[in-house]
């Protein structure tokens, strides 16, 4: 039987602004990634979003970004593979420290936004990250865009990764997401989207905006947790997988 892991990412309010709808999405994934104070998130949230994830038997994953509150860390900033190790190591380990005292394990990173897509092109800050992961704990789990170089890295580095795919993003021909600045990046209508994630789970492949098939690999799927039908859209994909079979489930480590 195929299996699939549904991840989201979460804990991303800050101070009194509140940003989507964690404890009602988390009855429908399997993973949790945890903004870790840099794009979103603080000490308190941080700590409430631990405890709900444990709560409802959701792995949790530390979710580091670009140092940018104000930019919800989608903005690109240039930084040394050196920086992109330490602010990995400094985040993980704060979001570690809060599973830890919660009696939880951490078991997966995933980097956030322009973090990410920066380490899906660049080699050198993809295999700064997976150092910075595999240094702090070798068991956990590397989270990267399919075929990108944050998955190779991961994987020269000894990690365990997990290949993502998104519902709700669209894709180029050479198997990178669409950047956010076109109008073209997301996909807004649930049928589209269901048919792009039975798509890749089954048939390892995905229609880009040229209208190419392109092949991909989907062990994790991204849901994202702020928009305003986030509930409804995680419960039909999670209903849509089981009912083709798929059996929905975290990763599995090693």
């Amino acid at each position: 039987m195929k299996s699939v892991d549904l991840n989201c990412d979460m804990g991303e309010s800050f101070g009194a602004y509140r940003i989507g709808q964690d404890e009602d999405i988390l009855p429908y994934i399997t993973s949790a990634n945890i903004a870790c104070g840099f794009h979103a998130g603080d000490p308190g949230i941080m700590s409430r979003t631990v405890q709900l994830a444990l709560k409802h038997d959701v792995a949790v994953g530390a979710h580091p970004g670009l140092q940018d509150l104000a930019g919800f860390g989608r903005r690109e900033i240039k930084l040394s593979p050196r920086e992109a190790y330490e602010l990995t190591v400094y985040q993980v380990g704060a979001l570690w420290g809060f599973v830890r005292a919660e009696g939880g394990m951490l078991r997966h990173v995933k980097p956030h936004g322009a973090l990410y897509n920066m380490a899906a092109a660049s080699a050198g800050l993809a295999e700064a990250i997976a150092e910075a992961v595999y240094r702090i704990e070798p068991e956990l789990i590397l989270f990267g865009l399919a075929g990108s170089e944050l998955i190779r890295a991961g994987n020269r580095a000894g990690l365990r990764t997990a290949s993502e795919v998104f519902a709700d993003r669209t894709y180029q021909s050479d198997g990178a997401l669409t950047p956010r600045s076109r109008p073209d990046a997301l996909v807004t209508d649930e049928q589209q989207a269901l048919h792009q994630v039975l798509s890749m789970v089954q048939e390892g492949k995905v229609r880009s905006t040229d209208g190419r098939d392109v092949a991909i690999t989907a062990e994790t799927i991204c849901l994202h947790g702020d928009g305003h039908h986030a509930v409804a859209f995680a419960s039909a994909i999670r209903s849509s997988l089981e009912s083709a079979g798929i059996a929905v489930q975290r990763i599995r480590r090693g």
